[in-house]
């Protein structure tokens, strides 16, 4: 039988997110007024000798210090460097890189059944603006919005669509791990009126998958990159969904609403997980200093 849905071809693999828009401020420091003093004092010979080996001794230390902050190491855990990297990946990285053309999900589906998610349709990177419902959006406001990338799949049965997205923020992980215990305290990530909303294109399975489609999803604030990642699922069919599931409880054993008997959770969370293991993967290679 043939698919009820014609999979489209993915973007050109050679295709790149776009430049970024505008550059790193800079800051320069002044030098301090050492100017003013009159009184002129005798050195003799061994004082001049301990005040060039305590000028070679800060010399040095400052020069370590600042060879650090020019490569950007933050600390003995590279925290620093990493949030750096992964601030910029939404235009240096190729779009294959993040979404992969087919993402394999052994052991993904439900009781442990593997999956083959396809690509299907990658939307142009953007802002924040009319991507989120606006209570998510509001919940999202305190770590910014850098980027946003996203990305559509489908089954191989051509039966459910999931949107994944990648959400740069502006954050440093100070407020990314406040955001994080927010999300953890207050289950920001299982109310169905913050759900995130899907990304439909024309001529894919996906084209009628809109805010009514929805089914499941999860979202995921991480603490060691400056990203928030989520993914949301439905059928293909454009069937609409009265009472959707976040995927932590729809993937539970026992599990009887219409989106944990199709396996919807499991479509969700399992290209979601992928999807954020291939980000940190691009972030550790991105970062890692010749040997």
């Amino acid at each position: 039988m043939a698919p009820a849905h014609p999979v489209s071809p993915g973007p050109d693999p050679a295709h790149s997110w776009s430049a970024a828009s505008g550059g790193r401020p800079v800051v320069s420091f002044a030098e301090p007024d050492v100017s003013g003093g009159r009184r002129r004092l005798r050195v003799g010979p061994r004082t001049v000798a301990a005040a060039a080996c305590l000028v070679l001794g800060l010399g040095l230390i400052g020069g370590a210090a600042t060879g650090s902050w020019l490569t950007g190491d933050g600390g003995a855990d590279g925290t620093g460097n990493s949030f750096g990297t992964a601030r910029t990946l939404w235009h240096s990285v190729p779009v294959d890189e993040l979404f992969p053309p087919t993402v394999q999900g052994t052991g993904a589906g439900p009781g442990g059944a593997d999956r083959t998610w396809t690509r299907i349709a990658v939307a142009p990177d953007s802002g924040c603006a009319h991507a989120f419902d606006p209570l998510l959006y509001k919940a999202l406001a305190p770590v910014g919005c850098r980027r946003l990338l996203r990305a559509t799949y489908t089954d191989a049965t051509q039966s459910y669509v999931t949107t994944v997205g990648l959400l740069f923020t502006e954050a440093d992980p100070a407020s990314m791990s406040a955001l994080a215990a927010r999300f953890r305290a207050e289950h920001l990530d299982s109310r169905a009126d913050l759900m995130p909303r899907p990304y439909a294109a024309a001529g894919t399975a996906a084209a009628a998958f809109g805010d009514r489609q929805r089914a499941s999803w999860t979202i995921s604030v991480l603490t060691d990159a400056p990203v928030v990642a989520y993914a949301v699922s439905g059928w293909a069919d454009g069937r609409t969904v009265d009472a959707p599931q976040p995927a932590a409880d729809a993937v539970r054993s026992g599990a009887t609403t219409d989106p944990a008997q199709a396996g919807l959770g499991n479509e969700a969370q399992g290209l979601a997980d992928r999807v954020q293991r291939r980000l940190r993967k691009t972030v550790g290679t991105a970062t890692e200093k010749p040997s």
